[in-house]
């Protein structure tokens, strides 16, 4: 006679062994690997809702045209594709979220898949049930989404490598969502999990600090705090100072590495182009004026789903 438990032994594999069988190819724990694909949205009609009377109440910085900032959405993942970076879209974004095209802030990668964010304006709730659902038909694994009174938006994490990790808290990811996310991070085995208290002008950790190499980040200096510093000399970090604030400020240095050593930037941020090719980096600028009227950049519109070691 068979013991009913011996028939239902657990395969000993783990999740991560399991991945890339079962969910598919998916992964990042980095900044600078070789990226191969991103999650994107591209705006449709909501953009018609950001006019010179309403566009404050939508959290842009000033009215747009929506018609050259779709052009301009379009150029910018061209670029992604003639570098072979495959883009996905975000599919059924609802009609009334002109701040959807600012992907990043909605989810962030891990190697095992996506922590969903819980955004914290009313302005933005919302926008994560139609990226669950794209990133379900894609077949990413959800792993997280930050619920109770946590508020975390992606933008929020920078990955610095395999076991170290920025987590930022500010008016948009609160203490409660930050300790729902490192709990997450803990159980993928990351061991630094730096915590960042963002200053008051700024929302995001990506606003002010940007990896563009293994080891190599530019930070503002007027911006990273003392202790932060320390932390990251003190892990073998190199910090390349960004000190012109006006174009840290305006999102200069919210690029998008493809590579280490190659980015994409905004066009017309000559200090921060210059600075990064003193530091032998190939930057391919973009112009994405229009998109920046809405207070996001490049980094902001681009949702990592995967990137090589």
């Amino acid at each position: 006679m068979h013991v009913v438990g011996d028939r239902w032994q657990p395969a000993p594999t783990s999740f991560a062994e399991d991945m890339a069988a079962l969910w598919g190819p998916w992964g990042s724990d980095s900044e600078v690997g070789p990226l191969r694909d991103v999650l994107m949205h591209r705006p449709g009609p909501e953009l018609d809702l950001v006019t010179e009377a309403t566009y404050h109440d939508h959290l842009f910085d000033a009215p747009i045209d929506p018609g050259r900032f779709r052009d301009q959405f379009d150029a910018l993942a061209d670029a992604y594709r003639a570098h072979g970076v495959r883009v996905h879209l975000v599919e059924d974004q609802r009609r009334d979220r002109p701040n959807a095209v600012y992907m990043r802030d909605l989810m962030t990668m891990t190697p095992e898949g996506a922590i969903l964010a819980r955004p914290a304006t009313a302005q933005r709730r919302g926008e994560e049930r139609a990226v669950a659902a794209t990133l379900l038909r894609l077949g990413v694994p959800v792993l997280k989404t930050v619920n109770g009174a946590g508020t975390f938006e992606g933008s929020n994490v920078l990955w610095l490598d395999r076991r170290t990790c920025l987590l930022g808290t500010s008016s948009r990811t609160n203490a409660d969502g930050a300790a729902q996310v490192e709990t997450e991070l803990r159980h993928l085995g990351v061991e630094h999990i730096l915590r960042v208290e963002v200053p008051y002008g700024q929302i995001h950790v990506d606003g002010y600090i940007s990896p563009f190499d293994r080891r190599r980040l530019v930070v503002s200096p007027w911006l990273i705090t003392w202790d932060l510093r320390q932390r990251l000399l003190g892990l073998g970090f190199e910090l390349v100072d960004a000190t012109n604030l006006d174009e840290v400020a305006r999102l200069g240095t919210n690029f998008v590495t493809l590579r280490p050593g190659l980015v994409l930037m905004a066009a017309g941020f000559p200090e921060s182009r210059a600075l990064l090719e003193s530091h032998g980096v190939e930057v391919i600028p973009v112009e994405i004026g229009e998109i920046l009227r809405g207070g996001g950049g490049i980094h902001c519109m681009t949702a990592f789903l995967r990137r090589d070691p």
